[in-house]
Parts: structure tokens; C-alpha cells; sequence
């Protein structure tokens, strides 16, 4: 049996939860958690992609739930992955941004803080995490090795910019490369590997692919039929690290095609190892669309019906995809209008494994909505975000309403503005001028959501 550290093995809380149950012999589900890092709203056919498909995505959300008011953490990448890690919005978060560290890695986390992956290793899970990571340089405080039972892949999401990198991590080992080995695909059968090596026991097995980020590789064979569809491009060049891109579109479209391709891979293994009806597999993005590396969004409508990108706080910049199936559990082609976010997993995976949920956290458990019981689903009351780059940003999300502030970090700060998401999804229509009450509640909610950080101070007046 696996020794756990004492304070993680306070973390544990049993209560009955019958109704969960996977099997007589392994009452806890398996954990199945897939991020894509810059895959947009539209970026998914079963979202509306139109210029090439995701089957094998598609048919997740054939087979279980497809969520359409869903957020991301941040709409950035560290910022979001230690909402996910930790439970809380960026309000609240030890990272709130890109922080970075030389000669590689991201700020680290506290050593103390209560992780996602913790949590259910006091429950008894396995923990895997096979992609990046982004919240510890190697070696630090927050190495992903002090967090998961086995990590492997890029440990720093500057690295993880190019998918022929000369090294890998595998937890604290640094794993040398050639600088020719398309990475995506290594990392993605090290995932498989862990499932495989504990299908006797529960596990959590999480995969921050770095698909589709930010430099446009894909191997030829998934590019070249793209190249025949999107020959107008053949003459552009997508520049960002690592070897130069012939054809960005059709790169990306490759790209999707082979993380599809990966998703595809993951089910057949849970099949096989007669793990299906016991595994719940999510599905979800990091932040919406870049415009990197030759990446064209615009092109590929990839922000969908929404306004901005990645760094915008528009619905654009933070709206994204989740997925989830669980056969015999989840009810199939079913959809949730349900607003929730990414700090929502960690109560959610809690619940699954009967740990306890700790108390200083801002996510709800969505286990009352996977498995139809939306009666006893508890609502947000609001959702928040706040960003320091690009003037400083804010936005807050109450009901059917979205508040967005620019230029936090000026002497003259932006006038809050305000949207009806139902009737202007697209938010083009500021009409905080005609609801001043409701701009007044959602200054308060801005107010009231941001802890002071001695990292993360806006710079600009009242």
C-alpha cells in the first residue's frame, strides 16, 4: 500500500455515495481529465467547427453531456491550470497570471497548498498528469512531482511552445531529446501507459496536452490532407519556435486532427481493459483561441459566436468547451446549459472519489448535473475573473448578465461595461447606461471578489 503524507491523509472524508458507485470491487470512478491549451469554443465540429472535423471528440459528447455555458479559469494558461489545481477563481488564486522563472518553468505554487491531484491521492487514487505543467519550475516548491504520482512531459509552458524541444521532464528526471521527436504523441503514450500500469485501482489521469500551442507542428501525414484542402496558404509561413511552418491553417487542422485522434486512443484503452463503465472521461480547453505561430482563428471561426481571444475577458477569451461520458452514468447526447467553470473539477473529482472538499474554495461539485439530478444541482451565484496584463481586466458573470473593465492598471480605469448574454452573446451591445443598478451590483461583486496578492495588484486609480 502506498505510504501518504499525514496532511494529505486529513484530507480524506468518506461519506455514502451509493448512487456513484463504478463497481462492486472499485467503488470510486476513475478520473479521466483532458485539457487542450488555446483550443477555442468553435474549435470542436460538435461546437460548430466547420473546415475540418473532431469524430472522435464528437462522439464523447454523443455518449455523454456536452456543457455550453463553461468557462475557463483564466484566459491565460498558469492562471487557469492552479484554478483547476486548486478550486478557486482568479480572485482568489496564488497565480494569476504568467509568472516567469530562468532558465525554465513558471512561479511556483506554495509547497503547502491543497491540490486537486493531493486530494485524491488521500482518497487512494493513482495520479498521473502527461502534458504541461506550468505552476513550479523543476526542482521548486511546486515541482509537478510534488503534486502527482507521475509526471511526465514539459515542465515550462515556454517550452512546451515547440513540439521538438531537446528535453522532457519525467517527474524530476530531466529526459534528453533529439530535438527531431514530435513530442505530442510521446507524451500521449506515456498517458496510456499509466492507465494500463493501474487498471487495478482507482486513478486519476490528467492530460494538459499542449495541442494546439502555439508553434503549428503536426507530422506530415496529418498536415498534407489540409495542404490539399487549404492550398491558398501554401505560401505562408508560421513562425514561433522551433522549425518554421509551411501552411499554418493546415497545420492546425492536422494538429486537431491528432489530438482527436489521441481522445480516440484513451476510449479504446478503457474498453479494452474493461475500465468504460468505470471511468469518467471530461474534455475541455485552457483559454480560447490564440493568434500565434501563424494560427488564424478568424479563418477557422474558432472563438465561435463569441467576441475576443486569448487575453480577452469577452466571452471569446474565456468560453470553452467541456465534455463529459461516463457510460451507464451520464445520461447519452444529453446538454447542460449549467454555468460552470474550471475551478468547479476539483469539488467535483472530490465527490466522485468521497474526499473531502476543502472549505476556502469558490467551485461547486457538477456530479448532481452529470447524473441528471438538476433539481439538487447548486448554482453559482456569480463567476469572476481578473487579469494584469494588457491594462488589467476584470470581468464578473451574475445570471443572465456579463460585466467586463478595462484598464485597471491606468490612472484613468475603463467604465464597467455591461452585456445580456441571451439576447447578445456576441456582447456588442454595451447597455450599462440603461442599468445602472446593475452595474452598481456588479462593481460590488468585483470588490468583493479580488483578494489583495502581493503578486497581483492593479496599478490604476479607483
Amino acid at each position: 500500500m502506498k505510504t501518504r503524507p499525514l496532511f494529505l491523509l486529513l484530507t480524506l472524508w468518506i461519506v455514502p455515495l451509493a448512487a456513484l458507485a463504478a463497481t462492486a470491487d472499485q467503488p470510486h470512478p476513475n478520473i479521466v481529465y483532458i485539457l487542450l491549451d488555446d483550443a477555442g469554443y468553435g474549435d470542436l465540429s460538435c461546437y460548430g467547427q466547420k473546415k475540418f472535423e473532431t469524430p472522435n471528440i464528437d462522439r464523447l459528447a454523443a455518449e455523454g453531456m456536452k456543457f455550453t455555458q463553461h468557462y475557463s479559469g483564466s484566459t491565460v494558461c498558469a492562471p487557469t491550470r492552479c484554478c483547476l489545481m486548486t478550486g478557486v477563481h482568479t480572485g482568489h488564486a496564488y497565480v494569476r497570471g504568467n509568472r516567469e522563472i530562468k532558465p525554465e518553468g513558471q512561479a511556483p505554487m506554495p509547497a503547502d497548498i491543497v491540490t486537486l491531484p493531493r486530494l485524491l491521492s488521500a482518497a487512494g487514487y493513482e495520479t498521473g498528469a502527461f502534458g504541461k505543467w506550468g505552476l513550479g519550475g523543476p526542482g521548486s516548491a511546486s515541482d509537478p512531482a510534488e503534486h502527482f504520482d507521475l509526471f511526465y512531459g514539459y515542465n515550462c509552458q515556454r517550452e512546451a511552445h515547440n513540439y521538438y524541444p531537446d528535453h522532457l521532464w519525467k517527474n524530476r528526471q530531466r529526459v534528453p531529446l533529439d530535438g527531431k521527436t514530435y513530442t505530442a504523441t510521446m507524451i500521449g503514450d506515456e498517458g496510456l501507459d499509466f492507465i494500463r500500469a493501474n487498471k487495478d485501482q482507482p486513478f486519476f489521469a490528467f492530460f494538459p496536452v499542449a495541442i494546439p500551442h502555439a508553434a503549428m507542428h503536426a507530422p506530415e501525414s496529418y498536415i498534407a490532407p489540409f495542404r490539399e484542402k487549404f492550398p491558398e496558404f501554401e505560401n505562408k509561413i508560421g513562425k514561433y519556435a522551433g522549425p518554421e511552418v509551411k501552411n499554418p491553417i493546415a497545420a492546425f487542422a492536422g494538429m486537431m486532427t491528432l489530438v482527436d485522434e489521441q481522445v480516440d486512443q484513451i476510449i479504446a484503452l478503457l474498453k479494452e481493459l474493461d475500465l468504460d463503465e468505470r471511468t469518467i472521461v471530461m474534455l475541455s480547453s485552457d483559454n480560447g483561441p490564440h493568434r500565434e505561430g501563424g494560427h488564424d482563428p478568424d479563418f477557422f471561426d474558432s472563438n465561435g459566436p463569441f467576441r475576443g481571444y486569448k487575453r480577452d475577458l469577452y466571452e471569446g477569451g474565456i468560453r470553452a468547451p467541456l465534455i463529459a461520458r461516463w457510460p451507464g452514468k451520464i445520461s447519452p447526447g444529453s446538454t447542460s446549459d449549467l454555468i460552470s467553470a474550471h475551478w468547479d473539477m476539483l469539488p467535483t473529482f472530490c465527490e466522485l472519489a468521497e474526499a473531502k472538499t476543502p472549505d476556502t474554495i469558490d467551485g461547486i461539485s457538477l456530479v448532481p448535473t452529470l447524473l441528471g439530478d438538476d433539481d439538487k444541482q447548486q448554482p453559482h451565484e456569480f463567476m469572476y475573473w481578473e487579469f494584469h496584463e494588457r491594462g488589467g481586466k476584470r470581468a464578473v458573470r451574475f445570471g443572465d448578465w456579463k460585466a467586463v473593465q478595462l484598464n485597471l492598471n491606468k490612472k484613468q480605469r475603463g467604465e464597467i461595461e455591461l452585456y445580456h448574454l441571451p439576447s447578445d452573446r456576441g456582447e456588442q451591445k454595451n447597455v450599462a447606461a440603461e442599468h445602472p443598478e446593475l452595474v452598481a451590483k456588479a462593481k460590488a461583486i468585483m470588490l468583493s471578489a479580488h483578494q489583495p496578492s502581493e503578486h497581483w495588484k492593479f496599478k490604476g486609480g479607483k
